[in-house]
Parts: structure tokens; C-alpha cells; sequence
């Protein structure tokens, strides 16, 4: 696996169903970065991060609200097409590394796979409006959905209110783009947090040595 943007920065995403332990293997990541001398790293979650992505964020996962699949793939996408804009690239252009938690895999996955919309829509309207900056690497944290919300515990939010076999859909539609997509790498995410943070070091230390 070989970065292969223009920009001079590396820009990694990592990626799962609730309770997969990306937030955790993300944070653990941007330690590592910044320990072992990168310039600077971003940390970023999406949706969130910028002003507006926090406002998005706090209307998509509140049980106040009722919305669809085609409702939350438009919000989403606003949301990462403002932290692109103001944050991601503006990093890239400088030379940073960053870290985001979330990214085009989600939607596909609990939009597309889990919540019905055509995966041809989704990726017309996210190459469309939120096509660039594209990461170099998305880490796919694979862990059994029984697995995941053993971790989690009770539902935290509207979308994890879906339920288990909702859950279920997201899994299997994160295998797939995993296996579709050419930045896309699998990270098995059982194990202890060391276990897993260390098969991800492995892709990100192809990505620091590979040329571009």
C-alpha cells in the first residue's frame, strides 16, 4: 500500500461498526505520530471538527430527530465537505498528517449497505462534493458486531438505536469496500487495544516508507 495524493501531507482514516475501537486506535495512533516525529498530526472525527460538522453531528445522532438514509447521506457529506475544505487540505498542503475518525466507508456502509440507499447514488454524491482530498490509507477495524457492542454497551445515540442487525448490514458492507476499494486495508480489531494499535503500524508504516 502506496500513498498516491499530490499533496505533501498523508491523510488516514479509520473506520468500523460503533464499538470497534477506532476512536481509541486513532487517539493511539496520533500519539505514536507525534512521538515519533512527524511535523504536526491533525486528529479529526467526522462528522464533527469543524463548526458546522459539530452542529451536523449533534442534529444526525439525536432521538429528537426522525430523518432517512437520503436525509443523513446529505448531511454527512456537508459536514466532510466542510472539514475537507478548512481543515484536511489546508493540512495535506502544509505537510501534516491526519488522522480522521469516519469517512466515505460509513456512509456507504450505514446509508448504503444498512440503510438502503443505492450505493451508485452515495458514490456519485460523495465523489461529487466530497471527492478531494482522498485519503491514503482507510483502515477498516473488522470486529464481530456482537463483539463491538459488548465494548459499546447500550446504545449511546439515533443510529446506534437501529439495532443489532442493522449493525449486521454495516459490517458486511465495510468487508466489502475493504475489499473494493485500493487504499482500503482490513485491520482484524480483536485483541488487545496493543494487539490491534500494532497490525496498525504495519500499514502505516508502509505508507511513511512508500513512495508516492
Amino acid at each position: 500500500m502506496t500513498a498516491t495524493s499530490s499533496y505533501t501531507g498523508r491523510f488516514i482514516v479509520l473506520d468500523g461498526v460503533d464499538g470497534c475501537g477506532k476512536s481509541t486506535q486513532a487517539k493511539r495512533l496520533v500519539h505514536t505520530l507525534r512521538t515519533e516525529g512527524e511535523v504536526e498530526v491533525q486528529h479529526l472525527r467526522e462528522p464533527g471538527s469543524t463548526t458546522l460538522g459539530e452542529g451536523l453531528r449533534e442534529l444526525l445522532l439525536s432521538r429528537e430527530q426522525d430523518m432517512g438514509p437520503e436525509v443523513e447521506s446529505l448531511l454527512f457529506c456537508a459536514a466532510r465537505r466542510q472539514m475537507l475544505d478548512l481543515l484536511v487540505r489546508p493540512a495535506l498542503q502544509a505537510g501534516q498528517w491526519v488522522v480522521c475518525e469516519r469517512f466515505h466507508p460509513s456512509t456507504l456502509a450505514y446509508q448504503g449497505g444498512a440503510g438502503g440507499v443505492p450505493t451508485e447514488t452515495l458514490s456519485l454524491l460523495l465523489e461529487s462534493w466530497s471527492g478531494d482530498p482522498k485519503p491514503d490509507l482507510v483502515l477498516i477495524l473488522d470486529l464481530a458486531p456482537a463483539a463491538a457492542k459488548q465494548r459499546r454497551g447500550e446504545s449511546a445515540d439515533r443510529i446506534e438505536d437501529k439495532g443489532q442487525g442493522f449493525q449486521e448490514e454495516v459490517a458486511r458492507a465495510m468487508l466489502h469496500y475493504a475489499q473494493t476499494h485500493p487504499a482500503a486495508e482490513l485491520v482484524q480489531g480483536e485483541g488487545s487495544a496493543d494487539d490491534v494499535a500494532a497490525r496498525i503500524m504495519t500499514h502505516v508504516h508502509d505508507l511513511r516508507v512508500g513512495p508516492r
